[in-house]
């Protein structure tokens, strides 16, 4: 099989490889494809390029950053049925304008972000909660200890409707055994809310070992949009 993580190639060819290699993971994990949505993560990239991929059939992208993302969602309205996960870091100060744009938010790491994105509406935003997988608190997400506790936050927050954890795999170990530790999360997660069950994991050169341990959703960018134009 080719490489899916390759940038060759227009974004056609880019998605076409990275599915073939998608539902051969899942072959090997004894899964369905049906199983698996993958997120396009388009940071940086031009709304042209976001165009040509719902043209091709794509429905869910990420963003992770604010003002790139309401400025995208507001140019691209007009794309039925295309939906927004928010995969970054959310400030609290932004919350409420992320929601008015965002399908899921799939980086809820503290209280007051998920106070923030508390609505009574009526209308439901899906949220994960996001889990650091590593010893350092630098980086994103609640120590997994802490999972339950703000779990129990976001099902109890008005407009809020928990789908499960999210992880990044770690730099300093193999993405496998991480996310399996993720897996074991995502298990007491459902413990407290059997519709809990999502499990964001997975990048462009992870997410066949996200899948092999029960990955639901990709967040895959480079090996779909090639590479990453330089920061405005």
């Amino acid at each position: 099989m080719t490489d899916p993580t390759t940038v060759d190639g227009d974004p056609g060819e880019r998605l076409a490889r990275v599915a073939a290699a998608v539902d051969a993971a899942c072959a090997a994990a004894g899964r369905s494809p049906a199983e698996i949505t993958t997120i396009v993560v388009t940071k940086f990239h031009p709304v042209g390029l976001i165009r040509a991929l719902y043209a091709l059939g794509v429905r869910d992208v990420g963003e992770n950053r604010h003002q790139e993302a309401q400025a995208k969602t507001a140019e691209l309205g007009n794309l039925e049925g295309l939906r927004w996960h928010f995969v970054g870091q959310l400030q609290s100060k932004k919350a409420r304008q992320a929601r008015r744009y965002a399908h899921a938010v799939h980086s809820l790491d503290r209280d007051s972000v998920v106070d923030a994105l508390a609505d009574d509406s009526g209308s439901v935003l899906d949220g994960f909660v996001q889990v650091n997988l590593t010893d350092d608190p630098g980086r994103g997400g609640v120590p997994e200890g802490d999972v339950e506790r703000l779990a129990e936050r976001v099902l109890s927050t008005p407009g809020l409707r928990l789908r499960g954890v999210m992880a990044v795999a770690p730099l300093d170990e193999e993405a496998r055994p991480a996310f399996a530790r993720l897996l074991a999360v995502s298990d007491r997660v459902r413990s407290l809310s059997p519709t809990a069950d999502a499990v964001s994991a997975g990048m462009s050169y992870d997410f066949a070992d996200a899948i092999a341990e029960g990955a639901t959703h990709l967040r895959i960018g480079t090996a779909i949009t090639g590479s990453r134009p330089d920061a405005r």
